[in-house]
């Protein structure tokens, strides 16, 4: 999977930089849609998400994209750099062994966001998400410190911390 959404990153930063990025009124809401999903995809490669993530918001300002696209990818950037996410989008394992909202700003105001751009709260999300994760037979990670320490240092290799 590494490989393919590498792959699908860099034809994706090709396809920007010969045309800019792929708008609804460009590409149409499908194609704009799926190069979201490249992008959000494309963990490994921090620059590409932080460029897109800037050409995303202009075109969200300009009405040529989802607002929901720009809060899931300004989120998942955040997380990877260790800092509160806006939105409360993302969400992991905590150390109880349920899926909770990853670090976010004061509740007040990421449910405040959320509403702006027609998400439910995050109370609301995260009893969702809870009740999907028992109804898809999903499991907490068996050593959640192991893991915790496996993503402190893939994020370094990576190059979204020092």
């Amino acid at each position: 999977m590494k490989e393919l959404h590498n792959e699908n990153a860099k034809i994706l930063n090709d396809i920007i930089d010969a045309f800019g990025y792929p708008t609804i009124d460009k590409v149409g809401k499908e194609a704009n849609e799926a190069a979201w999903l490249v992008i959000q995809h494309s963990i490994g490669q921090p620059q590409f998400m932080k460029k897109c993530a800037k050409l995303l918001e202009i075109a969200v300002s300009e009405s040529k994209a989802d607002s929901k696209s720009l809060a899931y990818l300004t989120d998942r950037i955040a997380v990877f750099e260790g800092k509160p996410q806006l939105n409360g989008t993302q969400f992991d394992w905590d150390e109880n062994g349920n899926l909770s909202p990853n670090l976010f700003d004061e509740l007040n105001k990421v449910n405040e966001r959320r509403k702006s751009i027609g998400l439910n709260t995050l109370e609301e999300q995260t009893e969702i998400l809870r009740r999907q994760v028992i109804d898809e037979n999903q499991s907490p990670p068996k050593d959640f410190e192991k893991r915790k320490q496996e993503i402190e240092q893939w994020k370094k290799n990576v190059g979204w911390t020092k």
